[in-house]
C-alpha cells in the first residue's frame, strides 16, 4: 500500500502546484485492478484503489483543466518479471502463463506501455479524462 497507494497520492500533491491548465496526470494501475488474481489481493486493492482515486481526482481538477487517467499494463517482458522468481525455469513457466492467458498470445513490451502513457499525456487525448487504458493484450477484456 505504500508504494502502489501513498506514493501516488504524495506525488500527484506535490506535482499539483507545479501543474497549469491543459496538464495530464497519468497514473500507473493494473490490469490486475479489474480482476480476481489468487494470491494477490493486497497488490489488487491497492490496483483498485488508484484507480478510484483517479476518477475522483478527475472531478475534482477538472476547473483546473487538468486532465486524470489511468494506465493499466497487463504482464510485460522486464527485467522486473525474471527477478520475481527463484530460477530462470521458474520465470520462464510464469511468462508462459502469462502470454497463455493473454488474447495476444505474448507479454507486453515497455516500450506498448511507453506508448499508452505518452497518449495519455499528450494533447492527442485531450478529450479523454478519468479513464482506465489497459495496455495488456486484451487480457482485461476476457
Amino acid at each position: 500500500m505504500d508504494i502502489n497507494v501513498k506514493v501516488v497520492v504524495f506525488t500527484v500533491q506535490k506535482a499539483l502546484p507545479m501543474m497549469t491548465r491543459d496538464g495530464s496526470i497519468v497514473v500507473v494501475s493494473s490490469v490486475v485492478n479489474v480482476k480476481g488474481i489468487p494470491a494477490h489481493g493486497t497488490y489488487t486493492a491497492a490496483k483498485a484503489g488508484v484507480r478510484a482515486l483517479v476518477r475522483v481526482w478527475a472531478q475534482e481538477l477538472k476547473g483546473k483543466g487538468i486532465r486524470v487517467n489511468t494506465l493499466s499494463p497487463g504482464a510485460t517482458e522486464t527485467p522486473k518479471i525474471r527477478g520475481q522468481f527463484d530460477s530462470d525455469a521458474a520465470s520462464d513457466a510464469a511468462k508462459t502463463a502469462f502470454a497463455s492467458m493473454t488474447p495476444l498470445g505474448r507479454l507486453g513490451l515497455a516500450e506498448e506501455i511507453a506508448a499508452g502513457a505518452y497518449f495519455l499525456a499528450s494533447g492527442e487525448s485531450s478529450y479523454v479524462t478519468a479513464i482506465d487504458l489497459p495496455v495488456d493484450g486484451g487480457l482485461a477484456q476476457v
